[in-house]
C-alpha cells in the first residue's frame, strides 16, 4: 500500500489550491505552488453549477472531448479540465504541457435507458487529476444515491449498477470504483502519473458540426503554440470507419493498452508495446511469444497470429474477464464485445 502523505498529503493547515477553491490568485502571473488537497465533498470545489449532478461547468471549466475513449464496462463519460488563472496549455515537441494548478475532471454515469438517454442518467463517480508541484495526484469521488453530491473515497468499493442497453436489454454489474493505488497502476509511466486520455493527438476532436476543438481552445487562448488543428497529429476514431481497419484496431489499443504496454510502462517487462506511433512489427506482437508461459498464455504461441485472432494471445486475454488472465487487467468487469469485434477483425484479416 503506498503512503497517504506521497499521493494525498495533509497538513495541519489545510491549503486548497486555487483552482479548487475557485479564489483569484493575489498574484495571477505566478502559478500556485501548494499541495493538493482533497475536500470531502465534490461540491466544495466549485466545479459544476446547481445542482452539480446536471455537470453544467462553471466559469473556467471548460468540457472537452476525446477521439478515442478508454473502455470502462460501457459507463459514459463527461470530461472537463480546470486551468489556473492567467496560464494555459503549451504544445512543446507534438505534445501538451499542462500548468501546475491544472485539475483534469472525468464523470462516470450510466444512462437510465441509452435509446433514451434524455429519460435520466445516474452518475457513479467522479475522477479527478490535479497537477501540483509534485507532480499528478489522484481524487476519486463517489456520487450518492440521491444524485446532489459526491464523498471522497479512501478507498474503492463496488457498487450495484443496472441501465437498458442499445439493444433494449436490462444490464446489470458490480462496478468497481478504484482506489489509489488502482488508479496509479494505470496512469504510472517511467516513475510518474500522468494522464492517459488528453495527449495532443486524442484531443484533436472534431464534433458533428465540422468544429474541431482545438482551434476553438486556440481561439480563446486556453492553447498556445500551434497555429491550428491540422498542425497536430491526429489519434483515428476507432469507431468511425472513416478510418481504416488498422488504423482504428492501433488506436483502440494505443487508449486501452499502451499506458502500460509502453517502454515506461508497468508492463514494460512484456516486450509487447501498444501505442500507436510503434511501428516494429514484433513489438505490437506479431510473431512474438509471451514473456512467460502460464493461464495468460492459455498454451497459445505467440500474442498475435496474423489471419487468427483465436490463436493470438492478445485477443484471448481481451476476451476474458477471469483475475490473472483479463486484459487490461483493471477497469472492466465485463466484455466489451464492440472493442472485442474490432480487434478480432484486425487481426483475421492480418496478411
Amino acid at each position: 500500500m503506498m503512503s497517504r502523505s506521497k499521493y494525498l498529503p495533509c497538513f495541519s493547515t489545510i491549503v486548497i489550491i486555487t483552482i479548487l477553491a475557485g479564489a483569484c490568485y493575489r498574484d495571477q502571473q505566478k502559478v500556485s505552488t501548494e499541495h493538493a488537497h482533497f475536500p470531502t465533498r465534490l461540491s466544495e470545489l466549485d466545479l459544476f453549477e446547481e445542482p452539480i449532478s446536471n455537470l453544467i461547468s462553471t466559469s473556467g471549466v471548460t468540457p472537452y472531448e476525446l477521439n478515442t475513449q478508454l473502455f470502462t464496462d460501457y459507463a459514459q463519460k463527461s470530461r472537463f479540465i480546470k486551468l489556473p488563472i492567467g496560464h494555459n496549455l503549451k504544445v512543446l515537441e507534438g505534445d501538451l504541457e499542462f500548468p501546475t494548478g491544472t485539475l483534469l475532471i472525468k464523470n462516470f454515469f450510466y444512462n437510465k435507458d441509452e435509446r433514451a438517454p434524455a429519460e435520466g442518467r445516474t452518475i457513479i463517480e467522479t475522477r479527478l487529476l490535479i497537477k501540483d508541484i509534485d507532480g499528478w495526484q489522484v481524487g476519486v469521488y463517489e456520487w450518492n444515491d440521491q444524485q446532489t453530491d459526491a464523498k471522497f473515497l479512501q478507498l474503492g468499493r463496488k457498487k450495484e449498477v443496472s441501465w437498458i442497453a442499445d439493444n433494449g436489454s436490462l444490464q446489470n454489474i458490480k462496478y468497481v470504483i478504484p482506489d489509489i493505488n488502482d488508479c496509479k497502476g494505470c496512469h504510472i509511466n517511467d516513475g510518474e502519473i500522468l494522464p492517459i486520455g488528453p495527449k495532443l493527438r486524442n484531443l484533436n476532436y472534431v464534433n458533428n458540426e465540422g468544429n474541431w476543438q482545438l482551434d476553438s481552445w486556440l481561439e480563446k487562448g486556453i492553447l498556445v503554440g500551434l497555429n491550428s488543428h491540422a498542425d497536430a497529429d491526429r489519434l483515428p476514431v476507432a469507431t468511425d470507419h472513416e478510418f481504416n481497419l488498422n488504423e482504428r484496431a492501433r488506436a483502440y489499443l494505443d487508449v486501452n493498452c499502451a499506458h502500460c504496454h509502453t517502454a515506461q510502462g508497468p508492463a514494460d517487462n512484456t516486450g509487447l508495446f501498444l501505442e500507436y506511433e510503434q511501428k516494429d512489427p514484433f513489438k505490437i506482437g506479431i510473431g512474438k511469444g509471451p514473456v512467460s508461459a502460464g493461464i495468460g498464455s492459455a498454451d497459445l504461441i505467440y500474442d498475435i497470429v496474423p489471419g487468427s485472432a483465436d490463436s493470438s494471445i492478445v485477443y484471448y486475454r481481451m476476451q476474458s474477464t477471469e483475475t490473472g488472465i483479463a486484459m487490461p487487467e483493471l477497469g472492466r468487469t465485463i466484455n466489451h464485445i464492440e472493442g472485442l469485434e474490432l480487434i478480432k477483425d484486425w487481426i483475421n484479416l492480418m496478411d
